[in-house]
């Protein structure tokens, strides 16, 4: 009788294995034998949990997505909810120090460039670009006009997608990661700011956020 967990456990080393493939060897070079090695496991395995490489590949996306939305949850419960307070949640979880680590990053900037050629890959990135946009634009709606909340939500998302990508990129990636953090909270002030109170709207739209992932 197997152990209560065993299998989840294995998937995860798995997802983790993947991921220190791609970030070690590109997404291109990663194979079912060099994810296996990582893991300690035989190369069945992968294809009798996941159905092989590409469903891995997707299931370890998920899981960077998945890592996104806790650590926006485990920010907003510690605010009063304010829009500007929520805003700078969704940043600092774009940003935070699992999503701008060598390991995510380099896993994050494999699957961008392989999302153009894979189907599946680039429907889940849809999914993360439309909620994160959701996200920020529900929040945003609560001071601005429908209008203006709609042109804030896509300048932020250019901003931290932006930010992010430079910051990856960047010779000196903790600064970078750090400055564009800054600047994109900084955005969000003042865009706030010049609304005014007496421009504050109360949207009556679902509670809470939904759960987003980077890009």
């Amino acid at each position: 009788m197997p152990i209560v967990g065993v299998k989840d456990t294995r998937k995860q080393q798995l997802i983790d294995a993947t991921m220190e493939s791609i970030a070690e060897l590109g997404m291109q070079n990663t194979t079912i034998v060099s994810i296996s090695k990582r893991a300690g496991m035989s190369s069945g395995i992968i294809s009798h949990y996941f159905g092989g490489k590409q469903g891995l590949i997707e299931a370890a996306l998920r899981y960077l997505l998945d890592q996104l939305g806790k650590e926006l949850r485990e920010r907003m419960a510690k605010t009063d909810g304010s829009p500007e307070q929520r805003l700078n949640c969704i940043i600092e979880s774009n940003f935070s120090e699992f999503q701008r680590s060598a390991l995510a990053a380099k896993t994050w900037l494999s699957f961008w460039a392989r999302s153009m050629h894979e189907p599946g890959l680039q429907r889940l990135q849809q999914i993360n670009n439309a909620r994160l946009y959701s996200n920020l634009r529900y929040s945003f709606a609560q001071v601005l006009a429908p209008e203006a909340a709609t042109e804030a939500a896509r300048q932020t998302a250019a901003l931290i997608d932006g930010f992010w990508l430079r910051s990856a990129l960047s010779l000196d990636p903790l600064e970078s990661f750090e400055a564009g953090e800054r600047l994109c909270k900084k955005f969000v002030h003042e865009t706030l700011a010049q609304a005014g109170p007496e421009h504050h709207f109360n949207s009556n739209g679902p509670q809470g956020l939904k759960t987003l992932n980077r890009g």
